[in-house]
């Protein structure tokens, strides 16, 4: 197959009935999974191919999604379950709410290729709260596929069984991580669980439960219909394929745009999405989400795959892009997003319920002009003892992304506030 067949989850979102089955039909949809069950397919075969498609998991973690379903057991005797992850809680992302709002019915069929090859009879599909269209979309998608016997007992009258329960989150950060959806699902407070266990093994109520990401699971139509090798063959090593990047902040353009994971941040931007307004000058760029890292300027160049980015210490975390323009105050930027992470943080870990708390309590006390010299090495003394694995979850290291390049990167802004604060007294605090 040609590589050029793109874009791959976004090519129905502009057209007016894709979000409907009839229209969905229309656009190919429900075509991979008629695939499947008319040459019966081997459920073992369909996991190899997405192995081989390179698929990595859109969410934020980048794992690649057929080792993730492999490690499921196939002989257990219980129920298994799948869980999609249509939380999307990462400041600055938005592009899964696109994929749920204009083409749900893409995201069901990807449901059931996952069921189908892992062996799993009961889906779980979590919506964040505050998607009031994409939910509703959601939830009249299934009834029409229910209607059309592509979802319930005997589907498409192959003797394959799958049932999907809807659920709506109520707008907790921490139920985007896995552990802490799970909890959510079972009706307890959203908080992570230690690991491992991982959810493999023992996930929702206890039985092995794979849980993916909206985008991961829209790309897979497209990998049965045109194979392995087609989705391979796209982006670059380890990194294939596309995803969509949800750029905001100082762009001319700002939206969702679907491009192979090889386009470089500096083309995303001003080739794409038409480049930062009124002619300023490019300050910083965040390429993943509010937890990665901050990127200068000049590190632009830089491919927007998975190992790229982490080459450059950084990461692709959720492919949201946040464009900083030269007017942006990098402190204030960086006190905005410890006060979001210190006020999503469930408090279980005292590394993070304390740090997080204690480093925007500081970045605030620099932005009111009482900034202490020492207060710079401070953050980064404290963010050292956040991060590493100290926390059950990933919120504490992601608080420390933006505080230590912050930093880092920008440490003149930080010194030019602690510069104008009224010299402190010896001993006097």
């Amino acid at each position: 197959m040609s590589v050029d067949i793109l874009p791959i989850v976004t090519k129905n979102v502009h057209l007016e009935d894709s979000h409907t089955l009839e229209g969905a039909r229309a656009n190919g949809v429900y075509q991979a999974i008629q695939k499947i069950l008319d040459e019966r397919h081997d459920p073992g075969e369909v996991i190899e191919t997405v192995k081989a498609s390179g698929l990595r998991g859109r969410g934020g973690a980048g794992f690649p999604t057929g080792v993730k379903w492999g490690f499921v057991p196939k002989d257990h005797p219980g129920p298994k379950y799948l869980c999609v992850n249509g939380d999307e809680s990462e400041p600055g992302t938005f592009k899964d709410r696109l994929l749920m709002e204009e083409d749900p019915h893409l995201l069901l069929e990807g449901i059931l290729i996952a069921c189908y090859a892992v062996g799993i009879p009961t889906a779980y599909l979590y919506v964040r709260g505050e998607f009031g269209l994409a939910y509703r979309r959601i939830q009249a998608a299934v009834e029409e596929a229910y209607q059309a016997g592509l979802l319930g007992r005997n589907i498409l009258g192959k003797g394959l069984n799958m049932e999907i329960h809807l659920h709506r989150g109520a707008g907790a950060y921490i139920c985007g991580e896995e552990t802490g959806l799970l909890e959510s699902l079972e009706g307890k407070r959203g908080q992570p669980r230690p690991k491992p266990p991982f959810p493999a093994l023992q996930g929702l109520y206890a039985s092995p439960t794979v849980v993916n990401n909206v985008e991961t699971l829209c790309f897979l139509p497209s990998i049965i219909n045109n194979g392995p090798e087609w989705f391979a063959g796209i982006g670059f090593e380890r990194n294939t394929g596309t995803r969509v990047f949800a750029v905001s902040g100082h762009v001319e353009r700002p939206g969702c745009y679907e491009l192979p994971l090889n386009v470089t941040c500096r083309e995303l931007i001003y080739d794409h999405a038409g480049g930062i307004p009124g002619g300023k000058q490019l300050k910083a760029v965040i390429p993943g989400g509010a937890s990665a890292p901050m990127i200068t300027a000049d590190e632009i160049d830089v491919q927007m795959g998975f190992d790229t980015l982490a080459a450059i210490g950084t990461m692709g975390g959720s492919g949201a892009v946040i464009v900083m323009d030269e007017t942006t105050d990098i402190v204030r930027a960086t006190y905005i997003l410890l006060r979001f992470f210190h006020h999503e943080s469930c408090g279980q870990c005292t590394p993070c319920r304390e740090g997080t708390g204690w480093s925007y309590r500081i970045l605030r006390r620099i932005l009111d002009g009482e900034g202490r010299q020492e207060d710079q090495d401070l953050l980064l003394e404290m963010a050292a003892n956040i991060k590493g694995g100290r926390c059950l979850c990933p919120l504490g290291d992601a608080a420390c992304g933006p505080l230590e390049s912050g930093i880092r990167k920008f440490r003149h802004e930080f010194e030019a506030y602690i510069r104008r604060a009224p010299v402190i007294a010896e001993g006097g605090g």
